[in-house]
């Protein structure tokens, strides 16, 4: 089969809801990542075959088809086309996956794949808030097929979490210590510069602003929970956050023809679903399904990205797959550094993809849990 090679892979800064990036015009913020790859992978901005961006809340400057625009507001050729795709939480790494099975496939060979979303601007679930204007309380309400397959059970990430919490018997202390320790590394990380590479600053702004160096246990145990019976705080979930990130995948013929050095190649690429209501627990199959349709073990495996959308989701996953904690978002996750919902799975990706080569891994699995109970798992390996 064909290859499908990485060439490099970028994001801004993370900014906090309210923060640095809060007054950037999404199409602004995905133009800036789309420059900045196509530079520094060294190829021309013409041989683009396709921009695909992940978005979520597709509403006002999100709307429109926000590939397109941001690829002509970074003032590119006007004959490559894009388009915007939403898979929730996992929309830029399923561009990811589009853009190499096109590669892949033979019928393209240069793709721009992204994401992007401020949700200070546009908040989180605003599109389906929208619809009430039009006497759609929710996405569900209203289908009779729904109904009848799940009744009007309340569909909520927070209520997923929760259920995943009791289900594997993972305690408030455990959720905030994770959390902590979520911060701690992350904060090694930005001190260390280890996010330097990845990171194409934004006028001026250069480092992520979700970690808390005042952040302690102590202050964690003194939130209170999101409801009474709940073992949720503030402290255990992803921040709100707004930025935006970009990769480049091209084809064997490709790389060959402009001489061009890749700096991992795709070797896997698969999703997978579980129940739409306990929705968060898909990254568990999906990552057994991945490991075994890719010939590989837990083992085999040198990094892993593992989204946190909630503490609960990376502990469960990790009872359930046997992964070694100490190969798990090593330097920090989306509790610490935030969650630009439409530009996450391209963060990740950049970030496993320096990782890999800053301590010479092999294999990097990324995966994360996303609304509908869908999982996307993506295993790179550095060249």
């Amino acid at each position: 089969m064909p290859e499908a090679f990485l060439l490099d892979a970028v994001r801004t800064p993370v900014g906090r809801r309210g923060g640095a990036l809060s007054g950037w015009h999404s199409a602004d913020l995905g133009a800036h990542v789309i420059q900045a790859v196509v530079e520094r992978a060294g190829v021309e901005p013409d041989l683009v075959d396709d921009v695909i961006l992940g978005c979520t809340d597709t509403l006002g400057p999100q709307s429109g088809n926000l590939a397109r625009t941001a690829w002509l507001a970074a003032g590119l050729p006007d004959h490559v086309p894009g388009v915007t795709i939403d898979r929730q939480c996992g929309s830029s790494q399923q561009a990811v996956h589009f853009a190499a099975q096109a590669v892949m496939s033979g019928t393209q060979d240069l793709v721009l794949a992204g994401g992007v979303q401020n949700m200070s601007r546009i908040p989180i679930s605003a599109a389906m808030l929208a619809g009430r204007e039009y006497g759609f309380e929710d996405p569900f309400s209203g289908s009779k097929g729904w109904q009848e397959r799940y009744g009007s059970v309340e569909v909520s990430q927070f209520r997923s979490a929760d259920m995943i919490a009791e289900h594997w018997d993972i305690s408030r202390a455990a959720m905030e210590e994770y959390a902590y320790r979520s911060h701690q590394r992350a904060l090694a990380a930005i001190d260390e510069g280890r996010f330097d590479s990845e990171i194409v600053p934004v006028d001026g702004f250069r480092r992520d602003e979700g970690p808390r160096r005042d952040t302690s246990l102590e202050r964690m145990r003194g939130l209170k929970p999101l409801s009474p019976e709940s073992r949720l705080t503030a402290a255990v979930a992803s921040q709100i956050s707004d930025g935006a990130s970009a990769a480049l995948l091209a084809s064997e013929a490709f790389v060959e023809e402009h001489g061009l050095t890749p700096r991992a190649r795709i070797h896997h690429l698969s999703v997978r679903a579980a129940d739409p209501v306990w929705m968060l627990t898909g990254p568990i199959p999906a990552t057994s399904h991945a490991l075994r349709k890719a010939g590989l073990t837990i083992e085999d495996i040198d990094l892993f990205e593992v989204n946190e959308a909630f503490a609960s989701v990376v502990l469960a996953w990790l009872d359930e797959t046997g992964a070694d904690p100490a190969k798990v978002n090593v330097n920090g996750g989306g509790i610490a550094l935030g969650h630009p919902i439409g530009a996450t799975g391209t963060k990740l990706l950049a970030t496993l993809l320096h990782e890999l080569e800053r301590r010479e891994g092999r294999y990097g699995l990324q995966t994360m849990c996303e609304g509908g109970g869908t999982a996307n798992v993506t295993i790179i390996e550095r060249l």
